[in-house]
């Protein structure tokens, strides 16, 4: 299974959406619907590679700051 987004793509933060927020959800709330660029990417792969998932490093665009953020907290931006 490739990766979704490839370094260099602009993506943007998704809102949390569930009522209950863990710890995860709680660090990337701030960043909800901010546009930011991949700068890097990491997979994980679980039992014996049937199960593939993608960690990506996407660095804001208001203050450069870069967050750790899972695929599921990320859509592509539309031009």
């Amino acid at each position: 299974m490739a990766s979704k987004y490839q370094i260099g793509q602009r993506v943007v933060i998704k809102p949390v959406s569930t009522q209950s927020l863990s710890p995860r959800d709680s660090a990337l709330e701030p960043y909800a619907g901010q546009i930011g660029k991949v700068t890097d990417y990491y997979w994980v792969s679980l039992d014996r590679g049937a199960q593939v998932f993608y960690i990506y490093t996407v660095q804001v665009e208001t203050d450069q700051k870069e967050l750790v953020v899972h695929e599921d907290e990320l859509e592509a931006q539309i031009a």
